[in-house]
């Protein structure tokens, strides 16, 4: 695993976790997710395993995903752009990542599916910056679906929540002109940063972004949260900091799979889903 997979940025500190220290806990994480994980049924909305079920919160937001959807329809194949603030860091990135495992999950559970990703993420990335890529891989990839990384990197740098809110809505409405569905992935858990006012306030930004434009948010600090005060109740070691982002990673690629069977499955029933 590189040491760029290592780093995480801390306000204006960059530190790197013991990875000696870490493997005996991300190993077990693993292994349990993989022994817990629900059985994936063509054709059904996908399940979240045990190790990221959060009773109480709804992780995703059901929201549809019309392009995604005729391209689906139409071509059978869905392609995704994964961009933002350290997209491809995070669950052995060396291997392929969590974008491996949305895109295996989904053409499991839709038959005759071809899913591509893009990945073209970048660590530490502002929102600003994200979005001048945006606009030229757009043009380059075509994508269906763009799946934005966003928020945890400009909290940190002290962005003005103004101009985070700004930058993000507009970047949407772009995106909405030109006949695109976006994902946002919102803030990474933090342990030490849980009473950072502008940390939450950047956190709470996001959300509000995503039900005005009525988009989905895979509410990544939300359910890694959750499952850290699961974990305190049941009396279990908190996992140290680099584990339990590798936890938010596994949980995220499952989040997304079913944010997007739930739009595809959901259109064909009529049904609402459950979490």
């Amino acid at each position: 695993m590189a040491w760029s997979h290592l780093v995480r940025k801390i306000g204006t500190v960059c530190v790197v976790w013991p990875l000696i220290a870490a493997i005996p806990q991300i190993s077990a994480v693993h292994a349990q997710q993989e022994q817990d994980k629900a059985a994936i049924v063509p054709g059904q909305i996908s399940p979240v395993s045990k190790d990221c079920q959060t009773p109480g919160l709804k992780v995703v937001l059901d929201k549809p995903l019309p392009n995604t959807l005729a391209a689906l329809r139409d071509r059978k194949v869905i392609k995704i752009l994964t961009i933002g603030a350290s997209a491809s860091v995070g669950m052995d990135a060396a291997t392929g990542g969590y974008q491996d495992v949305i895109e295996n999950t989904l053409e499991k559970t839709i038959t005759g599916l071809d899913v591509q990703i893009i990945d073209r993420g970048i660590s530490g990335e502002l929102a600003r910056d994200a979005v001048e890529r945006m606009k030229t891989e757009v043009a380059l990839t075509e994508p269906d679906l763009v799946l934005w990384q966003v928020g945890t990197n400009d909290a940190l740098a002290q962005i003005p929540v103004e101009e985070f809110s700004e930058t993000v809505s507009s970047a949407i409405r772009w995106l909405k002109e030109r006949n695109l569905d976006v994902a946002l992935v919102g803030l990474q858990y933090i342990r030490n940063m849980r009473n950072d006012p502008h940390y939450q306030a950047v956190r709470v930004a996001l959300a509000h972004i995503t039900e005005n434009e009525k988009i989905i948010r895979i509410s990544r600090y939300e359910a890694v949260e959750m499952m850290e005060r699961m974990r305190q109740r049941a009396s279990e070691p908190l996992l140290n900091p680099f584990a339990l982002t590798e936890e938010g990673y596994s949980c995220l690629a499952e989040y997304v799979v079913r944010a997007i069977t739930s739009a595809v499955f959901l259109k064909r029933s009529g049904n609402q889903p459950t979490n």
